[in-house]
């Protein structure tokens, strides 16, 4: 199955793999608000570097998770990232993203979710995202509802609790039944 591009632009907003270039400015953006919803610590060069070695080799092996910088200006203005979990055997994606401060309140997070469905849909093996985010993380919730996805459950598991927004974006494929045996006229 040929796969989509992995860089995708509207216009306004570009994404395309991390790599290497991204290190400074990935640690320029962050702060506590990012932190808080989720990094879940501060990175440092290392951390970065790490984190960034392992979305390069993911893209080669296609996953499981799958880490885009959303990028301004033409693509060359890092903005913020957003991560897409595949879960294959299930034919989903859960989508992760964060904006830096800077660039917060300009819609880049809502075109970078709408971009990332685009790009699992596309893909031919994902028929539904989810997002899941903290019930206080208003911002957040805000984009998800913007993009199209719909509160499913609040969630309450080992990792906390959350809420659940999902978006269908290609109904699985249902094999069509057998033809019913034709009887001849006698």
């Amino acid at each position: 199955m040929a796969r989509p591009s992995n860089t995708l632009a509207d216009g306004v907003v570009v994404l395309s793999p991390l790599g290497w270039d991204d290190v400074e400015p990935y640690l320029a953006g962050e702060d506590a608000e990012l932190v808080r919803w989720l990094n879940g610590g501060r990175g440092t060069r290392a951390t970065v570097r790490a984190h960034v070695r392992r979305a390069i080799e993911r893209w080669a092996d296609d996953g499981p998770k799958l880490s885009f910088g959303i990028r301004v200006d033409g693509g060359s203005v890092l903005a913020g990232t957003i991560d897409a979990e595949l879960d294959r055997d299930a034919g989903r994606a859960g989508l992760a993203y964060g904006i830096y401060p800077a660039f917060r309140r300009r819609g880049l997070a809502t075109r970078a979710v709408r971009l990332a469905s685009r790009y699992l849909a596309e893909r031919g093996d994902v028929h539904g995202i989810s997002i899941d985010v903290d019930p206080a993380n208003v911002p957040s919730i805000g984009v998800a509802r913007r993009a199209g996805f719909r509160f499913v459950r609040h969630v309450v598991d080992d990792e906390g609790d959350f809420d659940r927004y999902e978006l269908v974006v290609r109904a699985p494929v249902v094999p069509a039944p057998p033809p019913l045996p034709r009887h001849g006229r006698r």
